[in-house]
């Protein structure tokens, strides 16, 4: 082999290692995390961001995005849309709250119940979309309106009220109450509020107690989502389906794939991703409102397209997802610590979702091979 071809070889494998890092769905959310991290260590550390209470703040917010994204990702790497996840939610909390005050019901009974409830509606979006071959976008736009109809009918009719409160009361002691609402780590805390590092409440019954008691379970959750999603997405069967599905479902039929059945559990998943975001909402604010979820359905969506997905499916990354979640997170709280105008933050999410549409088609064009 001469050195002329052998440069050529040399420079063939040097543009395929670039391709294949440019086409990494995570590589702009990457991005976005360091640039995001990087200005505001610079323009709001001093004011508490990053210490135990203020990293506990965005970690939370983080959290309840990345929940609600897992769900997303995966149904958008299927190939569809679920518009009603913030209806979901409401839905969900309010039936929480009218089965455990009105009903008296036990706890975790209601929460059981719940969960069976939504997941069985996200199968019923599915099963129409697959049945009828309507456009997602417009059977979960219409299940958006009535979830959210229904959540604000049933308790005024009910209860005469669009908001229940006195769910911290029933659920005391609830097993399954603590799994969505509690907190772990505690001793951690106790620890470093011993020695310093964090503060602790001067006055009152929890006196000489640390301000953060714990790890709330949302971030539990989340984790745990974006973990078990993570592993089924990119090491199993399974995961091979939800790409095939969402890349050419016609193809994947043909290879035996069962491209309906796939597309259904990714609706039953992104419902109860929303379900177990509304019971932790619920269990940590200890009410339930009809006006809860309101807009996280494009939230979720945004996470994801910033995480990387494509909007014609068939390429994402949960990990990104994640990463995009957390871009969410610290902004919304970050701009609170900076002394932001908190409005802003709705500018923000304009913007960065236009530019990750516009990295994302771009990506797109690499792996189509389009010009």
């Amino acid at each position: 082999m001469t050195d002329a071809n052998a440069a050529v070889d040399e420079r063939v494998k040097e543009t395929s290692r670039l391709r294949k890092a440019l086409i990494r769905p995570e590589l702009g959310a990457i991005v976005g995390v360091i640039a995001v991290f990087v200005f505001f260590i610079l323009f709001a550390s001093d004011s508490g961001m990053f210490n135990p209470q203020g990293v506990l703040n965005w970690s939370t917010v983080s959290a309840q995005f990345m929940i609600i994204a897992v769900g997303a990702c995966m149904l958008m790497i299927a190939g569809e849309f679920d518009l009603s996840v913030g209806s979901m939610i409401g839905f969900a909390g309010m039936s929480i709250a009218l089965m455990t005050v009105t009903l008296n019901w036990p706890v975790w009974i209601a929460i059981i119940v719940t969960f069976a409830l939504c997941i069985s509606i996200g199968a019923l979006i599915g099963y129409i979309v697959v049945r009828t071959g309507l456009p997602s976008f417009i059977v979960s736009l219409a299940f958006l309106f009535i979830l959210r109809g229904f959540t604000i009918f049933f308790p005024q009719v009910i209860e005469r009220r669009t908001i229940i409160g006195g769910i911290s009361d029933v659920a005391e002691g609830d097993w399954l109450a603590q799994v969505f609402g509690g907190h772990v780590g505690g001793w951690v805390f106790d620890w470093m509020a011993e020695i310093g590092m964090i503060a602790t409440f001067s006055r009152g019954t929890r006196e000489g107690q640390p301000i953060v008691d714990g790890i709330p379970m949302l971030i539990i959750w989340a984790l745990l989502l974006v973990a078990v999603a993570h592993v089924v997405l990119t090491r199993t069967k399974f995961g091979n389906w939800v790409f095939a599905s969402g890349g050419d479902a016609q193809a994947a039929r043909y290879v035996g794939v069962p491209v309906d059945r796939v597309k259904i559990l990714m609706f039953m998943f992104t419902a109860f991703c929303a379900t177990v975001f509304a019971t932790c909402q619920v269990m940590e604010f200890g009410s339930a409102g009809a006006d809860r979820g309101l807009l996280k359905e494009f939230e979720a969506i945004i996470a994801v397209v910033i995480g990387g997905a494509l909007l014609t499916g068939g390429y994402g990354s949960v990990i990104g997802a994640a990463l995009g979640a957390l871009i969410f997170g610290v902004v919304q709280q970050g701009l609170f610590f900076a002394g932001v105008e908190s409005s802003l933050f709705r500018v923000f999410l304009g913007v960065i979702l236009l530019f990750a549409v516009i990295l994302n088609t771009y990506i797109r064009r690499i792996i189509t091979g389009e010009s």
